[in-house]
């Protein structure tokens, strides 16, 4: 800038074409709004008039989708009360088996104890009877040691011989 105040154009001021070009921006402006509720309305009136409106297509998918929501629910509730029914009939069936089982070991402790005491009663028979066999030897030992050896009678040593021969 120099002193002298003064300011230097750099392009000539044409007063007719700037006031054209600060009109025109403006009546573009206005055209393209213009176009846009032109745009708006008849997209409007066309939904309105066909039915076809987004909102409504929307509602009814939304609508489906709970109803499907729905559907599916209650079937899974169906197979859960099946899956229930079917747990406590195998519940059921277990504990019949434990009862069962548990019946079964007592019997079986039942038998072991019964068959422990004829072992024990068997066990004292044979130590009585080995006793008596034992008591009986030792009275003939003593009987034949007293007595005096007898005679035999003929026929008597006959019939060993009999036997011994037929044995050999």
């Amino acid at each position: 800038m120099s002193g002298s105040g003064r300011m230097i154009e750099l392009a000539p001021r044409n007063s007719q074409a700037s006031a054209g070009i600060g009109v025109m921006p403006i009546a573009v402006g206005a055209v393209a709004l213009v176009l846009v509720l032109l745009g708006i309305g008849s997209i409007t009136l066309w939904r309105a008039y066909t039915g076809n409106a987004p909102e409504s297509d929307r509602v009814v998918a939304t609508r489906q989708l709970q109803a499907r929501a729905a559907q599916a629910s209650e079937a899974l509730a169906e197979k859960t009360k099946g899956l229930e029914a079917t747990q406590q009939e195998s519940i059921d069936q277990l504990q019949v088996v434990q009862d069962q089982l548990q019946t079964m070991r007592r019997q079986l402790a039942a038998q072991q104890a019964d068959t422990k005491k004829l072992s024990e009663q068997v066990a004292a028979l044979t130590e009585a009877v080995a006793g008596l066999r034992q008591s009986y030897a030792s009275t003939q030992a003593g009987d034949q040691a007293a007595e005096p050896p007898r005679k035999r009678s003929k026929a008597t040593r006959t019939s060993h011989r009999k036997r011994s021969r037929s044995r050999g």
